[in-house]
C-alpha cells in the first residue's frame, strides 16, 4: 500500500467538509480509480467527474496516470478563472491576497522594442445573470496558479510576436469594484498584443486553479 495526500478545493472543499486527506490506495493505483473512491464516500462530488482537471505534485495529468508514495494529488473543480521570487523583487505571474496595482506590470513588460502595452482588468461587478451580487471572494490552488498563468503566457507567445507578459489575480474577499484579475501585454503591434491579451484572459478562465464564489444579495452563495 501507498499514501497520498489530497488537497480539496472550492465546491469539493465544502462537499467533503476538509481541505485535505491522506489516503492509502494500492500500489500502482491511478488518479481516476482515487477520484473514483472519493464519490464513493461522498456521492455529491461525482457531479463533477467529467468537468474537472487532475493534478499530481501540482502539474496537470490525466486521470489514468499512476500514483507513487507521497504525491500531492488534487482535483481541480471547474475554475472560475505564488508567491514573489524573493523580497523586493517583480513576480510577473502572481496570487495576491491584496489590492492589485497595475503600475507596476505596466512598468515590467515596456520595452523599448515594443510599441503596444495592453491592459485588461477584470472588476467585480454587482450582477450575474440577473441576480444581485453583494460581493465576491476567491480562492486558489495558489502553489499550482501562479506557475499556470505563466504556462499560459508561453502558450500566448506561441501564437502571437508578443514581448513580456504580467499576470497578476487575487484571492480572499472583494468588493463590488475591485479588481479581481490584471493581464498586461506588450508587443511590437497592437493587433497581437490585444489577441493576446484576450487569449490569456479566456484560458485563465479555463485551465487555472482559481475559483469564485458569488455571494448573492439574498444571502445565498454559489461557487463558479
Amino acid at each position: 500500500m501507498i499514501t497520498v495526500h489530497i488537497r480539496f478545493f472550492a465546491g469539493h472543499r465544502d462537499i467533503v467538509g476538509r481541505s485535505a486527506q491522506d489516503m492509502q490506495i494500492e500500489e500502482g493505483a491511478t488518479l481516476g480509480q482515487v477520484w473514483g473512491r472519493l464519490t464513493v464516500d461522498h456521492p455529491r462530488l461525482a457531479g463533477y467527474t467529467g468537468r474537472l482537471l487532475y493534478a499530481i505534485n501540482q502539474e496537470f495529468a490525466g486521470p489514468e496516470s499512476p500514483l507513487a508514495d507521497g504525491d500531492e494529488v488534487a482535483f481541480i473543480p471547474p475554475v472560475s478563472g505564488g508567491t514573489p521570487d524573493g523580497e523586493g523583487e517583480f513576480a510577473p505571474f502572481l496570487i495576491s491576497a491584496t489590492s492589485l496595482d497595475p503600475a507596476p506590470l505596466l512598468a515590467y513588460v515596456q520595452t523599448p522594442d515594443d510599441g503596444a502595452v495592453v491592459s485588461f482588468a477584470g472588476v467585480a461587478r454587482n450582477n450575474f445573470a440577473g441576480r444581485a451580487t453583494a460581493h465576491l471572494s476567491y480562492e486558489a490552488y495558489a502553489e499550482m496558479a501562479a506557475p499556470v498563468l505563466g504556462q499560459i503566457a508561453d502558450e500566448a507567445r506561441e501564437r502571437w510576436p508578443i514581448g513580456r507578459v504580467a499576470v497578476h489575480h487575487r484571492v480572499g474577499h472583494l468588493e463590488i469594484g475591485e479588481t479581481a484579475v490584471l493581464v498586461v501585454v506588450a508587443a511590437p503591434h497592437r493587433q497581437a498584443a490585444f489577441a493576446a491579451a484576450a487569449y490569456i484572459m479566456d484560458r485563465i478562465k479555463e485551465v487555472a486553479p482559481i475559483w469564485k464564489k458569488e455571494h448573492w444579495a439574498d444571502g445565498e452563495t454559489e461557487w463558479r
